[in-house]
C-alpha cells in the first residue's frame, strides 16, 4: 500500500472536521480528512428517519452558510442536515477522503511524526486531530437477556415505528432521544412504557425567544467549568412538530406510562426504581429555573419582551408518580421491544498513545492533547458548554488551528 506525508491529519468527516479543515485553510496549512465512510456518516445512518436538529436554523449552523430554502427559526431535518455539510465541504473545498478508515495511530519511532495506519496505506503527519466526535459508541446494556425474547436496540439504530414488532414499547432514557422517540411511537397508537431518570428540561421558547437564545444571553453556552454533577445529566428539548417543550406530564394524559429509572431484570419483571417523582421535579426545577433568570435578565436590560404567563401553567402529576410502578412484568403488559436511549461512550481503541487521564478520558486542554501535535476536538466540554454543538465546534477549530500554525 502507498505512504504519504502531510502537515495535519483529520480524522472523521463530521462537523469537527469540516470547521477544522476550514480553519487550517485560513491558516494555510497543509491538511488531509479521512473519513471510514461519508461526510456526516451518524446524520445518514444513526438517527431516526424524522430526526430533526434540535436548535433552529439560525442557530445550529456555521458562520459561513445559513441553510438554503428553510425559515430561520424553523429545525432543519436529518437530511438537509447532511446536505447542509456536504455543500458546506464543497463551499470550502475540504480536502477530504471518505471510505478510509483509520485503524491505528502511533508515534513514529522517532518521535517527530504520528503513523496513522488506514484501509488504505499509512499516513505520516506532524499533526493529528481526533474529529470523531462525542457519539462514537453506542450504550447497550445486557440487563435484559436475549433469552427474553425481546427485541433490544440503541436509539442510534432506531428508523420508525413500523420498523418494531407489534406489541407495547419500553424506552428507556427519557434525554432528547429517548423523549422524542418515545412521542413518535405514541402519537403512531403504540402503547408506550418510558423509563425517566435525572434531567434537565428547558423550556422550548420563552417570551418570544428560543431556548438557545436564553442560554446565550445568560451565558451558560460560554460555561467552561464542567460541575461533576452536570457530567452525565441529559437534556430533554426537542425540535419535532415544529418545536414544543419536552412534557412529561403531557406524554401521561395521551396515555404514556412513566416509570423511574430502570434496574434489576429477573424472571421477567424489570424493577424501576421509586425516583420517578424526584427526577420529574428536578427537571421542573431547572425549567423555572431558565424561566427566572430570564425574566432578571430581560428586566435588567430594560427589553420589551412579550409576557408568557402560560409557560409556568403545570399539568397536573399521572397517577404513575402517586402510585409508582416498581415491577413491570413485561409480558404481562405486552411489550415486545426495548429502545436504550441512554447514551454513548468513547471509543479511541485506535489510538495507540498515552493521551488518556486515570479514567480513561482524553487528557487535553481546551483540545490541546498532553502529547505535542495531538489534538482533540468534538468532546463535550472541550472548552465550554457550547463545544460538541455545530456552532460550538466551529470556534473550537478556530482555536485549535491558531495553534496548530503556531507550532509551524
Amino acid at each position: 500500500m502507498s505512504k504519504e506525508t502531510i502537515n495535519t491529519l483529520i480524522i472523521g468527516g463530521g462537523q469537527a472536521g469540516l470547521a477544522m479543515s476550514e480553519h487550517l485553510s485560513k491558516q494555510g496549512v497543509p491538511h488531509l480528512i479521512v473519513e471510514r465512510s461519508r461526510i456526516a456518516e451518524r446524520w445518514r445512518s444513526e438517527r431516526w428517519d424524522t430526526l430533526v436538529a434540535n436548535g433552529p436554523a439560525w442557530h445550529d449552523r456555521f458562520p459561513g452558510m445559513t441553510f438554503p430554502n428553510l425559515d430561520p427559526d424553523s429545525f432543519a431535518p436529518r437530511d438537509q442536515v447532511v446536505a447542509y455539510f456536504e455543500a458546506y465541504a464543497e463551499q470550502i473545498a475540504a480536502p477530504i477522503r471518505c471510505g478510509v478508515e483509520v485503524k491505528s495511530l502511533r508515534q513514529s519511532s522517532d518521535g517527530t511524526r504520528f503513523v496513522a495506519e488506514t484501509s488504505d496505506g499509512d499516513i505520516e503527519a506532524m499533526n493529528v486531530v481526533a474529529a470523531t466526535g462525542p457519539f462514537q459508541r453506542p450504550i447497550l446494556p445486557t440487563v435484559v437477556p436475549e433469552k427474553a425474547g425481546l427485541m433490544q436496540i440503541h436509539s442510534s439504530a432506531y428508523r420508525n415505528p413500523a420498523q418494531m414488532p407489534d406489541g407495547a414499547v419500553l424506552v428507556i432514557g427519557a434525554g432528547s432521544s429517548g423523549a422524542q422517540i418515545a412521542d413518535e411511537l405514541l402519537r403512531s397508537g403504540r402503547k408506550v412504557y418510558l423509563s425517566i431518570g435525572p434531567h434537565d428540561r428547558p423550556p422550548r421558547r420563552y417570551r418570544g425567544r428560543d431556548f438557545v437564545w436564553w442560554l446565550g444571553v445568560l451565558g451558560k453556552w460560554n460555561a467552561t467549568t464542567r460541575d461533576p454533577a452536570m457530567e452525565h445529566v441529559t437534556i430533554a428539548v426537542s425540535g419535532a412538530n415544529g418545536g414544543h417543550t419536552v412534557d412529561f406530564r403531557e406524554f401521561a394524559s395521551r396515555g404514556m406510562t412513566l416509570l423511574g429509572r430502570a434496574g434489576e431484570y429477573a424472571d421477567g419483571v424489570l424493577h424501576c426504581a421509586p425516583d420517578l417523582a424526584d427526577n420529574l421535579a428536578r427537571g421542573d426545577a431547572n425549567y423555572l429555573s431558565v424561566l427566572d433568570e430570564a425574566d432578571a435578565y430581560a428586566a435588567k436590560n430594560g427589553l420589551e419582551l412579550p409576557d408568557d404567563p402560560d409557560a409556568r401553567k403545570v399539568m397536573p402529576l399521572p397517577s404513575s408518580v402517586s402510585d409508582p410502578i416498581l415491577q413491570l412484568d413485561l409480558a404481562k403488559e405486552g411489550i415486545t421491544s426495548i429502545i436504550w436511549a441512554i447514551g454513548y461512550t468513547l471509543d479511541f481503541g485506535w489510538l495507540k498513545l498515552d493521551a488518556f487521564d486515570e479514567k480513561g478520558r482524553p487528557a487535553h486542554e481546551r483540545g490541546v492533547a498532553c502529547i505535542p501535535g495531538l489534538y482533540f476536538l468534538g468532546l463535550a466540554w472541550l472548552a465550554r458548554r457550547a463545544s460538541p454543538f455545530i456552532w460550538g465546534v466551529w470556534h473550537d477549530a478556530e482555536y485549535l488551528a491558531g495553534h496548530i500554525a503556531g507550532r509551524r
